[in-house]
């Protein structure tokens, strides 16, 4: 099932109310983590994973080809492959030989990461993209001049098909090195759920920190990719760490929010400026009523709810002031649901928000919220 992180009873917090999903996998915890600590409830779905190749044949020959045809260009995509690279060469007895092809070359590291994991094996970076960007490292390239020149190419857990095209137009000769790969996860069961979340509308946002991630989310969808697709253009809110990561979501026409820094606390950071925008207030009964992902907030004080009296609540809230009977409260609710089930949702409601003033009943016409 979804591993779902709990919010308790906190009231504080930017993004108390909220549900956001979290595809990422080695760094899941980290993520959830912070988005707890400002309120957010959390649901934990990994839509990869990822697998190092140390034995893998094609990248031994990569490596072994750096060795044979020194590179004079290295583009250290991330962090993870630069060291899982490394230790591989160490454990074929080549690392010392791999360090000092990769020390006289030129070395491109296209973020922090991919620079931090380079100087920690004695490497020095000559240059790294602002935007940590591949479309930036490939033009920073192109203006200098690759013809004649090899250039190793250290992918991040998916061919660069274009990126490595590109610099083999302009004369390079080009190395991939496949330090990684994808994977799907062991148990597919959470990232279903979460895209049965997305598809329904009962998640507010989901984050990506790969571009692989994406895609991954929207093959498991299946037959459903088109309702996520959107719902992901109008209720639910995407978050990526990057632009890079972005790509996919923007080419579907989706709103995305990403951070000036392609780092997970400015990730957090955007989604709590972005969220809280979208709640709904209103004045009912004497109250300040907002309304926020999977709880109400009267008067300062936040109230969880169920998805039944909050998918009611919504549904009054959009046509607020105005009489809704059962039958048109009916389809907010779950498939299979009748008309007794729209009354249960309507007292479980009036209980959660604290008082039956909040919800009026119009005699043999349905139920409104008096709006001030």
């Amino acid at each position: 099932m979804t591993t779902v992180a709990a919010a308790g009873t906190q009231t504080e917090g930017e993004l108390a109310g909220f549900t956001i999903g979290v595809t990422a996998d080695r760094r899941r915890d980290e993520l959830a983590a912070l988005l707890e600590r400002r309120g957010a409830r959390v649901v934990i779905a990994p839509a990869l994973r990822i697998v190092p190749l140390p034995d893998d044949v094609e990248l031994r020959e990569a490596t072994r080809r750096c060795l044979a045809t020194p590179p004079d260009i290295v583009v250290a995509n991330t962090g993870i492959g630069m060291r899982g690279w490394l230790e591989a060469a160490e454990g074929w007895g080549l690392g010392d030989a791999l360090r000092q092809v990769l020390g006289n070359a030129y070395l491109v590291a296209r973020g922090p990461k991919a620079r931090g994991a380079a100087r920690a094996a004695g490497l020095f970076d000559q240059w790294s993209p602002e935007s940590e960007s591949c479309d930036e490292v490939l033009f920073h390239l192109l203006a200098r001049g690759v013809h004649g020149e090899v250039i190793a190419v250290q992918l991040h857990g998916d061919q660069q098909p274009d990126f490595c095209a590109a610099l083999r137009s302009a004369g390079a000769d080009v190395i991939e090195v496949p330090v990684y790969r994808w994977a799907p996860p062991h148990d597919p069961a959470p990232l279903q759920r979460l895209v049965d979340l997305v598809h329904n509308r009962l998640i507010d946002a989901v984050t990506f920190t790969s571009a692989p991630a994406v895609q991954a989310l929207l093959d498991a969808a299946g037959p459903a990719r088109a309702d996520c697709v959107e719902a992901m253009r109008s209720d639910v809110l995407a978050a990526c760490v990057g632009t890079v990561t972005a790509a996919p979501l923007t080419e579907l026409g989706i709103p995305v929010v990403t951070p000036t820094r392609a780092r997970l606390g400015a990730l957090v950071r955007s989604l709590s400026d972005e969220l809280p925008k979208r709640a709904v207030t209103l004045q009912v009964a004497g109250h300040e009523l907002t309304l926020r992902g999977h709880a109400a907030v009267v008067d300062g004080q936040l109230k969880p709810l169920a998805p039944a009296p909050m998918a009611v609540l919504r549904a009054l809230a959009t046509r607020a002031g105005r009489v809704l009977s059962r039958a048109a409260l009916l389809p907010s609710l779950p498939r299979g649901a009748d008309e007794h089930a729209v009354e249960m949702a309507v007292a479980r409601l009036r209980a959660g928000l604290g008082g039956p003033g909040f919800v009026q009943t119009v005699v043999k016409r349905g139920y409104r919220l008096p709006v001030e």
